[in-house]
């Protein structure tokens, strides 16, 4: 097996038994124990079509981990584990990076936010993690994914989208355009303060959802996980799309007519989120931190749509009006939650 030629490069003849994990949507991903030492660890097979290149997710990695490790970091941290050659990456036969990756045991994760306590301790979390990368002097990390945070060329992107759609996706999501054309004065803000450098740039993690952190059996936080998306960018992103992911009563999935905004989890996101770096945030930060909620939201939205639009041709979908069902999903949770914000 492929995934066998791979671990033998990491334990040599050492025996082990190797469990696939199925809950990520980019990599291929296997709890591996080396039955000789009784470790466990996480082996990766890195999506080269999203993550082009891996190199880069290495270097990112080792150098957030020097600053967690000179900072007084709190959490656990996952370390890269070293192939027997004292590689951080190896190949197939088919020139697919792998890479393996320290195991935290006795963990667990969520898919979704159940409660305002653990909304506040996964907020805390992150809040602890962004503050201590954000201690020191910007350091200089590699582009992973391009143009990931420029709402003008998402803007510009679903623009080009409608224009080119077929007649019968841009009837089915009618509705859907109306709403998303009503709002298309949100993110301009954003774009003239991101354009004019108003915002300060910092590192961000960019997928702050749930399911990043490692949680013990009582409810709490052990470890940040996933820098794959680590970018420099505005603090301000991570703080929107927390909101986003946590505060949904709904599944993301879920078509909802409904108001689907806990304004409660919102609260406790936002205490938690402010907990280590309310005295680090510029005034403007703090002032955009509601709006930011806001217009992330309206962003996912574009993108869904946009992607609907053109086929569904990003994300992956198990039918074919997926992509609008969640679109309609973010477009009630922005009115939900423009209506407690506003």
């Amino acid at each position: 097996m492929e995934v066998e030629c791979i671990v033998e490069q990491f334990f040599g003849e050492d025996a082990y038994k190797i469990s696939p994990i199925t809950n990520g949507l980019i990599n291929s991903t296997f709890c591996v124990e080396n039955l000789d030492t009784q470790k466990k660890y996480i082996l990766q097979k890195i999506n080269k079509q999203v993550l082009k290149n891996p190199n880069s997710l290495i270097l990112n990695h080792l150098h957030i981990n020097c600053l967690l490790e000179s900072s007084g970091y709190l959490y656990e941290i996952v370390n890269l584990i070293p192939s027997i050659e004292k590689e951080y990456l190896v190949y197939d036969e088919n020139f697919n990076p792998w890479r393996m990756l320290s195991y935290i045991e006795d963990s667990v994760t969520f898919s979704k936010v159940s409660n305002v306590a653990i909304a506040y301790e996964a907020a805390k979390t992150f809040s602890h993690f962004l503050a201590q990368i954000n201690c020191k002097e910007l350091p200089s990390l590699e582009e992973i994914i391009p143009n990931f945070i420029n709402f003008e060329k998402r803007m510009h992107d679903y623009k080009i989208a409608l224009e080119n759609t077929t007649d019968e996706l841009k009837i089915k999501a009618q509705k859907e355009i109306q709403i998303v054309n009503l709002f298309e004065n949100l993110p301009l803000k954003w774009i003239k303060l991101e354009n004019e450098n108003q915002l300060p740039k910092r590192v961000i993690h960019a997928d702050p959802k749930i399911s990043n952190i490692l949680f013990n059996k009582n409810n709490e936080a052990l470890a940040v996980i996933d820098l794959d998306t680590l970018m420099i960018s505005t603090i301000l992103y991570d703080f929107g799309d927390m909101v986003r992911s946590y505060c949904n009563t709904k599944n993301e999935d879920e078509a909802t007519n409904s108001n689907n905004f806990n304004s409660e989890i919102y609260k406790a996101v936002k205490k938690g989120f402010l907990f280590y770096l309310q005295d680090n945030l510029s005034t403007l930060e703090l002032d955009n931190l509601d709006y930011a909620a806001k217009v992330v939201v309206y962003i996912q939205a574009v993108r869904f749509l946009t992607d609907y639009l053109n086929g569904s041709t990003y994300y992956s979908i198990q039918y074919p009006e997926h992509n609008l069902d969640r679109t309609q999903n973010q477009l009630q949770l922005l009115q939900s939650m423009s209506q407690y914000l506003d």
